[in-house]
């Protein structure tokens, strides 16, 4: 009976060293979570038995549990390594079949899929535009690494002041080569639908009534307008307080279109001018603006504390790839253990629960970041005395009843 008694603790002492050792050689693994050996007796009775008279069976291992407990996060410098802060798991589709990792360690392959080192591919909620995404629905991130396409100025904003003590210029005939035929004049860079850049020009000249003022737009040195040659103009007009009375509120101006050189699409920009004013005896811009931009090749790639993924372009555009998508389990010690420090789903694990970065029930996510290994070495070490003498124990024990074997032996010759 001993022998069996002794040799069942040898085996779980056994199964013990093994976890330990496990743990101790993933103490730098990224993402790993380490487990714990957890005993329970074994117990032998009949109908007949008194269990007050039943030594015991022995001892089993009853579960080898793992230890979900945060690990330390490391910064280091690539954007697409992330680490979750909190619950959650990140999903890698692996040929199709879904599994789930803490390890956050992403990089690209060459179609631009973003992988981990297994070639597992990250999945993400795809963008459907506008900052949203379609969340009832996963899908591998891929890069863009081609170039932004360009989008032409349509409105412009505009922030100055027209001195109030202007007078008209001496030269009646507005001419842009003559500074005397006009009082004031700023420039701005806009592009066409081919992203080519170009310098618009507006012209400032005070008329003979009081408080007006006639405004012109020059695009690369060509007139904007209508007629022949374009003489087209635009009037501002100002309370006796400075502030601007025509046009009336939003406050916009159109001069026409203008056909640029490079084939593209005929620009006609709306001009905000609602901020401007007419005070003191100094011209002044202070702010102007417009919604156009050239091609633009990609610089990099960003990922928020939300999850959201974004491609930056070297015309200030971001483009939304996706974002990136957490699962949760209602058991996750119920989650079978994978290669790659991976896990996918069981009975005992629960349906996983779809969700994202920061929204209840999750973490957040942290770029340029990994997660370390939860193990703590000091007391993986601990454990391995405390394993190895349970060992040497049940190991004593069977020395300890072949002795006695011996004896009633020798007593029977």
């Amino acid at each position: 009976m001993a022998f069996g008694i002794a040799l069942s603790g040898l085996a779980a002492a056994q199964t013990d060293l093994d976890v330990t050792a496990n743990n101790i050689s993933n103490s730098e693994t990224t993402g790993f979570k380490q487990s714990r050996t957890e005993f329970a007796e074994l117990f032998s009775s009949s109908l007949q038995g008194v269990s007050s008279l039943q030594p015991g069976s022995g001892v089993r291992v009853s579960s080898i549990a793992q230890q979900f407990s945060q690990g330390n996060i490391t910064n280091t410098s690539n954007s697409l390594d992330l680490a979750v802060n909190g619950s959650g798991f990140f999903a890698v589709s692996n040929a199709g079949a879904l599994q789930y990792t803490r390890s956050g360690a992403f990089q690209t392959d060459a179609n631009g899929f973003v992988v981990n080192p297994a070639g597992q591919r990250l999945q993400v909620y795809p963008s459907i535009g506008a900052g949203t995404f379609n969340t009832s629905t996963f899908s591998d991130l891929q890069l863009q690494t081609g170039q932004n396409a360009p989008s032409a100025t349509t409105t412009a904003q505009t922030s100055f002041n027209l001195p109030a003590n202007a007078a008209q210029p001496a030269t009646a005939v507005f001419d842009p080569a003559d500074s005397t035929s006009y009082n004031n004049a700023t420039s701005l860079t806009v592009y066409d639908s081919l992203g080519a850049a170009h310098t618009g020009t507006l012209y400032f000249v005070k008329t003979a009534t009081p408080n007006q003022w006639n405004t012109r737009l020059y695009i690369d040195g060509t007139a904007v307008g209508t007629g022949a040659p374009p003489v087209f103009t635009q009037p501002l007009t100002y309370s006796s307080t400075g502030v601007l009375t025509a046009p009336a509120a939003p406050g916009t101006i159109s001069y026409g279109t203008y056909t640029p050189a490079t084939g593209a699409n005929a620009l006609n920009i709306s001009f905000d001018v609602s901020n401007s004013t007419q005070y003191g005896n100094t011209f002044g811009t202070t702010s102007i603006t417009q919604n156009g931009y050239t091609t633009g090749q990609l610089t990099g790639i960003g990922v928020d504390n939300t999850g959201v993924v974004q491609a930056n372009y070297t015309n200030g555009q971001s483009v939304a790839l996706g974002k990136v998508a957490l699962v949760n389990f209602a058991n996750p010690q119920g989650l079978q253990k994978l290669d790659g420090t991976n896990w996918s789903e069981t009975v005992a694990s629960g349906q996983p629960v779809h969700g994202t970065a920061g929204a209840s029930g999750f973490g957040q996510l942290q770029s340029s970041a990994l997660e370390s290994s939860n193990v703590d070495v000091t007391s993986q070490l601990v454990n391995m005395i405390v394993a190895q003498r349970n060992y040497q124990s049940n190991a004593q024990m069977i020395t300890t009843e072949k002795s006695l074997m011996q004896t009633v032996i020798d007593m029977a010759r």
